[in-house]
C-alpha cells in the first residue's frame, strides 16, 4: 500500500503545478551518450531476480542442485552486469552534467559492484580448497578447519 500511496500523493502534488512548468528542461539538455538508463533497467531486473533467489535460498533446505547451478549462473550474469555498469559509468563523465541523478546512481552502483566482486574474489580460494580437500576449510561436524573459529557463530556464511 505504501507504493500506491506514494504514487497517489505524487499525482495530486503534480496537479498543483501549472501545466506549462511541469517539465521545464528541453529534451536536448537531458541527453546522455552512454546507455546508462538501459543499464539501470537491467540492474532492476537483476534486483527482482535477487529477491527471488533470496526467498528460495532461505526457505529451501537442502538446496537442490538445479537451484545452486542456476544461482551460480545468475552470479556470472551479475558479474557481467557489474562490469558493464562500471564501464558505462567510467566512459560517461559528461552525463554528470546532463543527467546527474542517473550518472551518480550509476556511479554508486559501480562502486558497490566492484566491492562485491572484491569480496567474492577473496572467497574463491576457500571454495576451491573446499572442493579439492573437503572439510579442510570448514567442517561443521568435527568443528575443525581453517575457517571454523572465525565463522563458528555464523556457520556457512561463506558459501551456498
Amino acid at each position: 500500500m505504501l507504493h500506491y500511496c506514494l504514487v497517489h500523493a505524487a499525482y495530486h502534488f503534480s496537479r498543483q503545478l501549472p501545466k506549462r512548468s511541469r517539465a521545464k528542461l528541453p529534451r536536448s539538455a537531458r541527453y546522455c551518450d552512454q546507455p546508462l538508463l538501459n543499464n539501470l533497467t537491467s540492474f532492476i531486473i537483476f534486483t527482482f531476480l535477487m529477491t527471488g533467489f533470496t526467498v528460495l535460498l532461505t526457505l529451501m533446505d537442502p538446496i537442490p542442485r538445479e537451484v545452486r547451478v542456476t544461482f551460480h549462473v545468475y552470479g556470472v550474469g551479475s558479474f557481467g552486469q557489474g562490469i558493464l555498469t562500471t564501464a558505462f559509468t567510467v566512459s560517461a563523465p559528461q552525463c554528470a552534467n546532463t543527467t546527474p541523478e542517473l550518472y551518480y546512481l550509476s556511479l554508486v552502483l559501480s562502486v558497490l559492484s566492484v566491492l562485491a566482486t572484491v569480496f567474492i574474489v577473496f572467497l574463491i580460494p576457500f571454495w576451491i580448497a573446499n572442493i579439492f580437500y573437503p572439510g579442510m576449510v570448514f567442517n561443521q561436524r568435527s568443528r575443525a578447519g581453517i575457517c571454523h573459529k572465525p565463522v563458528a557463530r555464523c556457520s556457512y556464511l561463506w558459501h551456498v
